[in-house]
């Protein structure tokens, strides 16, 4: 959602405040803006509508010169997009605040400050918050103390970066619920939403926890927790460079991501795999005893996360024999599960960040589940930090907003899962070797279906001036015919569906004629032939089916029938497979488009607020 990034150094921070925005552009963002404290302390800003890209050619004739400074990408939610909407907000010219999350209590809050005579210049919940902290200063609270008093009176989730011109050389941070990270230079320190967006000057970081505040100042960081005692969060060291976040080369970082996948899913199996068996300390050496124990799986996550939980509960009851439940958090957290003996709560996220997931995650520990795993790509997140078991993708730094390379990794961890805890629970060892055998074969059956690359461009021609798809799949191939659709809306627009092609006869089937393409996945399984017999009731209502089929499928060609070819796979890793086609498929209709691949309207890749 929102970026937020802070600075205080000895040189001008501007500079260093537009190169971390640019790299959180992939959040998602309608506008964006900068605030310093300037030479004469007093507090410049520049907001635009729009991309940073504005913003920076703003500057050149309203150059900001300053030593402190905060900076913020816009993800609306209170307020339409616009300039007085955008971030930062500064109240009576003395305080400037930057805000990710949303205020719950805003509305109260803005009637009491409107009593005592404050005026509100955008239509945000974050204004609330800069005023409230100017009431502070001017009762004589130092800002450090503002914000804290601030944070106290406030409902909601939320991450701030603070600023005033009455304390030049002293920066403000506190989360409660969004992201915030504190990078650590030489003779100036920095804050930002994730460690992305400071890079270029350090790859030292302190993770901030839910209801710490900081007080930054170029030779010292001093952090309070939320009863306002000094406290010590561990450093570390990142080892991800600057250019991981480059599209070396690449058109689209999206493209970037789908051609990385192979080595992205090799990394993920890296070390987990010994003499064609699993390792056995894959979750680490208290594990073992209790996935021993476990006699049920309960999973959550959101959006893409969620359809590879849903190929996970396949892969759960038919391989390791254990019953499993897949839920949408946002769902979960707001109802009243039962809560059977020995059930293995998992969450998915790729960011490790997401609002609604870290809520069901803190839920599940108060109902009393037995064990809580995470399946995550970022090792510092929030999500890791509070669970019991971890269990990291190691896809690297995903820009594009519509995941690719997270979802795969994602698949090969959740299959990794199924493995370790299928050999405890009557797995034979026949079986684990022909998994495992199957997972080591994926970074060469994915680079095979990447080679496809040019035909799958052409099929995109197709669709350019579609504006419906409807996406089929049977057994796996189901959730990943939702992950297919998932694509193909997020980035070209195109209104798309999922269903199991079973379901064709009741509903969907009225929707099929020759403008409705539909997109098959048929890998060779068990339910291949019935599969062709539901594509065949498309054919005769005069649909155009593109399907992606197993070589060895016989899948019958016709004018109407478009069929792409894909190498023989082991059933059990067809749906990370079929998956690469699909994105290619959506990432070639969105350029025809001419859409915004990387950052498609009104979406953000980390939803940290609900």
């Amino acid at each position: 959602m929102c970026g937020i990034v802070g600075a205080v150094a000895q040189r001008f921070v501007s500079p260093i405040l537009l190169e971390g925005l640019k790299r959180l552009e992939y959040r998602g963002y309608d506008s964006a803006g900068i605030a310093v404290v300037g030479a004469h302390t007093t507090i410049e800003r520049v907001r635009v509508q729009g991309k940073v890209a504005g913003l920076e050619r703003e500057m050149l004739t309203t150059p900001l010169d300053g030593t402190l400074g905060i900076a913020h990408t816009r993800w609306a939610t209170h307020g339409e997009p616009s300039t007085r909407n955008a971030h930062p907000h500064v109240a009576r010219d003395r305080v400037a605040l930057v805000h990710n999350g949303i205020i719950e209590n805003h509305a109260k809050l803005r009637a009491d400050l409107t009593a005592a005579g404050y005026e509100f210049h955008s239509d945000t919940d974050t204004e609330v918050a800069v005023n409230q902290i100017h009431v502070f200063l001017d009762a004589g609270k130092d800002l450090l103390s503002a914000v804290q008093a601030t944070a106290k009176m406030l409902e909601g989730a939320f991450a701030f970066g603070v600023i005033s011109k009455d304390e030049p050389e002293r920066l403000i941070a506190s989360r409660c619920g969004g992201p915030l990270v504190i990078g650590l230079g030489i003779g100036e320190n920095f804050i930002a939403s994730d460690v992305f967006a400071l890079l270029p000057v350090t790859q030292r970081f302190i993770f901030l926890e839910d209801g710490d505040t900081a007080e930054i100042t170029r030779h010292k960081v001093t952090i309070y927790d939320a009863d306002g005692q000094v406290v010590t969060r561990p450093e570390s060291i990142s080892n991800l460079s600057a250019d991981a976040v480059e599209k070396a080369g690449y058109r689209h970082f999206m493209l970037k991501e789908i051609f990385t996948q192979a080595r992205a899913v090799a990394e993920t199996l890296e070390g987990r795999i010994v003499n064609g068996r699993l390792a056995h300390d894959l979750l680490g050496p208290q594990a073992a005893s209790m996935l021993a124990a476990v006699r049920e799986v309960n999973i959550v996550a959101c959006g893409t996360s969620f359809h590879a939980g849903t190929v996970a509960k396949y892969w759960l009851e038919d391989l390791a024999g254990i019953p499993c439940t897949v839920e949408v958090a946002s769902e979960f957290r707001y109802r009243n599960p039962v809560v059977r003996p020995n059930t293995l709560f998992v969450t998915i996220s790729q960011s490790g960040e997401t609002a609604d997931t870290l809520a069901a995650l803190r839920e599940a520990r108060s109902r009393g589940f037995a064990h809580a795993l995470a399946i995550c790509n970022v090792p510092e997140s929030s999500l890791t930090r509070e669970s019991e078991l971890v269990l990291m993708t190691r896809a690297g730094p995903e820009i594009g907003v519509a995941s690719t390379k997270a979802f795969t990794t994602q698949l090969v961890a959740l299959m990794l899962l199924t493995i370790a805890l299928g050999r405890r629970h009557g797995m034979s060892e026949a079986t684990e070797l022909e998994l495992v055998a199957a997972l080591e074969s994926l970074p060469g059956k994915i680079n095979a279906v990447l080679e496809l690359n040019d035909g799958i461009a052409a099929l995109a021609e197709h669709f350019v001036n579609k504006q419906h798809a409807l996406y089929l799949g049977r057994g796996t191939m189901f959730p990943i015919a939702m992950e297919g659709a998932l694509k193909l809306k997020e980035i070209s627009y195109i209104h798309a569906e999922a269903y199991p092609a079973g379901e064709l006869k009741h509903g969907p089937l009225a929707l099929v004629d020759d403008e409705m393409p539909v997109i098959a996945v048929a890998p060779r399984n068990d339910l291949l032939e019935k599969l062709k017999s539901n594509l065949e009731e498309v054919r005769a209502r005069g649909g155009q089916l593109y399907i992606f089929a197993d070589s060895q499928a016989t899948v019958s060609t016709h004018p109407a029938i478009h069929v792409t070819s894909l190498p023989a796979v082991h059933e059990a890793i067809a749906p990370v497979v079929y998956t690469v086609p699909l994105q290619l498929l959506a990432y070639h209709v969105a350029v025809l488009k001419g859409a915004d691949v990387d950052q498609p309207r009104n979406l953000a890749k980390s939803v940290t607020v609900e």
